[in-house]
C-alpha cells in the first residue's frame, strides 16, 4: 500500500505532523522531490522539530526513511539534520539515499544569491537554497548523481567541464569570484565519503518492497500552488509539488498510490512572493500570525515571517483537485477559536465576473476576494478527541470547507502535537 501526504495550497500546511502521526503504521517513508529549501515542524514526544531533508518518519523507530531520486540533495544539511536529532535524544534514524538522487553543490547557493540580487525589485523571493540553479543543472544535464561522487576520474573531467560554464557567467554575468576546480573536487570527495554509508540501488528497493506488501508513505514538499506547471508560475518552486510525481520521485509505479493524502490549512498562509488572493494585513494579519502554527506563523527555513490570509475555497478546491486527493487532513483548526466571525473566501472577482474556478496567473493577479463570514467557535478546542465533541460552529465550518472542497476531510488537527488527532 502506498499513501501520498501533499499539500494543497503555498506549503507550510502541516504535512510534516501528518505524516509523522501516518508513519506509526508504515514501513516506509519516502521524500520524493523538493530540498532543504522548506521545512516541517514536528512536534512529538522528543520535543519540537524543524526538519528539511530529513523524512518525517524519522521519530518512528519501525520506519526506513528514504531520500529519492526526485530530491535536491544537500548533503552537509542532511548529515547535519541526523546529527542534530540524534543530539536531541531522537534514536538514530534509519535513513537511505537513492544512488540517483541529484547532489547539490555549493555553487548552487551562491548562484541562488547572485541572481536575486540581479532581479533586484524583481526577485521571486527565494529561500536562497539553491534550488533553481540546482534543478536547472539537472535538466541541462550538467549535474552530479550520487553514484558520480565515487568515480573518481570520471568526476574530476564533469567537474572541469561544468565549471567553464559556470566561471564565464560568475565572470561576465555576475561579476563575483571564480570557482577553483581543485577546491570543488575535493568538495565532491568529501561529500562522497558523507553520503556513502547511506546509498542505496532504490529502483531495486523500492520494487522489493512493493514486492513484499511494504506501507510506504510518500512525503511531499510545499503545495500544489508551487507546483511549476499548476501553481502560480512563475512564483512557484522548481520541482513538481504533486502527489503524481512520487511514482517518478520515489521510483513508484503510478498504479501503485492508492491513497492521497492532502493537508489543508483552516486559514492561509504563504513565504515568498507571488498571487494571494485571500491575503490580509496589519492588525488583523499580525494576530492570526502570532497566533497560527505553534510559536507563530514564521517560515521554518527562513524565519520569515509569513503572509497571512482567511481560508480560500478557490484556491484549495483546486489544489486537491490537481493532487488527485482522496482525503483531506484539516490542520491548524485550533487557531482560529479566538474568533467571533471567520471570513471565508468563497469566489474570486475577476474583470467584473465571479468565478469559483482557479485562473492562471496573469488573471489570478487581478482577482479580488468574494467572502462568506461563518460565525465562530470562540472556545479553545485543544485536547478534544472526538468529532462529535467539537463546538457546533466549529463543526460547521469544518463542513462547510468539506463542501467547497469535494472531497471528504477525514483527519482534522487541532494542536501542534502528534496526538492532537480526530479521526472522522
Amino acid at each position: 500500500m502506498v499513501k501520498a501526504v501533499v499539500g494543497a495550497c503555498w506549503g507550510d500546511e502541516g504535512k510534516g505532523k501528518i505524516t509523522d502521526m501516518l508513519a506509526a503504521d508504515a514501513d516506509i517513508v519516502v521524500r520524493f522531490q523538493g530540498g532543504a529549501n522548506a521545512g516541517h515542524t514536528i512536534v512529538n514526544d522528543y520535543g519540537k522539530f524543524a526538519l528539511h531533508l530529513l523524512p518525517s518518519g524519522s521519530f518512528n523507530q519501525n520506519v526506513t526513511n528514504m531520500i529519492g531520486n526526485g530530491v535536491a540533495l544537500d548533503i552537509p544539511q542532511l548529515i547535519k539534520e541526523i546529527e542534530d536529532v540524534e543530539a536531541q535524544g531522537v534514536p538514530r534514524p534509519k535513513i537511505v539515499v537513492s544512488e540517483r538522487a541529484q547532489v547539490l553543490m555549493p555553487y548552487h547557493r551562491l548562484f541562488d544569491a547572485y541572481e536575486e540580487e540581479r532581479l533586484s525589485d524583481r526577485q521571486f523571493g527565494s529561500t536562497k537554497s539553491g534550488i533553481a540553479p540546482f534543478f536547472s543543472d539537472k535538466f541541462s544535464k550538467i549535474g552530479f548523481q550520487v553514484w558520480e561522487l565515487f568515480e573518481e576520474d570520471r568526476l574530476r573531467e564533469k567537474i572541469k567541464n561544468v565549471i567553464e560554464v559556470k566561471n564565464l557567467m560568475l565572470e561576465h554575468i555576475y561579476h563575483k569570484p571564480l570557482i577553483d576546480e581543485n577546491e570543488l573536487y575535493e568538495t565532491c570527495k568529501q561529500y562522497g565519503e558523507m553520503i556513502k554509508p547511506y546509498v542505496i540501488d532504490s529502483v531495486q528497493y523500492m520494487h522489493n518492497a512493493l514486492k513484499e506488501g511494504k506501507t510506504v508513505l510518500l512525503e511531499g514538499q510545499l503545495g500544489s500552488l508551487k507546483d511549476p506547471d499548476f501553481g502560480i508560475y512563475p512564483m512557484t518552486t522548481s520541482s513538481s509539488t504533486l502527489a503524481g510525481y512520487g511514482s517518478i520521485g520515489a521510483c513508484i509505479p503510478p498504479y501503485e498510490i492508492k491513497e492521497i493524502i492532502t493537508v489543508v490549512k483552516a486559514y492561509s498562509s504563504a513565504v515568498g512572493a507571488g498571487a494571494f488572493v485571500s491575503e490580509i494585513f496589519g492588525s488583523e494579519a499580525d494576530e492570526l500570525r502570532r497566533r497560527g502554527g505553534d510559536g507563530g506563523e514564521f517560515g521554518v527555513t527562513t524565519g520569515r515571517p509569513r503572509r497571512m490570509g482567511w481560508f480560500d475555497c478557490v484556491a484549495s478546491r483546486y489544489g486537491c483537485r490537481v493532487q488527485g486527493t482522496t482525503a483531506v487532513a484539516f490542520t491548524v483548526l485550533d487557531v482560529l477559536g479566538y474568533l467571533d466571525e471567520i471570513p471565508v473566501c468563497v469566489g474570486y472577482e475577476v474583470d467584473g465576473e465571479v468565478t469559483r474556478d482557479f485562473p492562471t496567473t496573469g488573471r489570478l493577479e487581478r482577482a479580488k476576494p468574494v467572502y462568506k463570514v461563518l460565525p465562530g467557535w470562540k472556545t479553545d478546542i485543544r485536547g478534544i478527541k472526538s468529532y462529535d465533541e467539537l463546538p457546533e460552529n466549529c463543526r460547521n465550518y469544518i463542513e462547510f470547507i468539506e463542501k467547497e472542497l469535494e472531497v471528504p476531510i477525514k483527519i482534522v488537527s487541532n494542536g501542534p502535537a502528534r496526538n492532537d488527532i480526530i479521526m472522522r
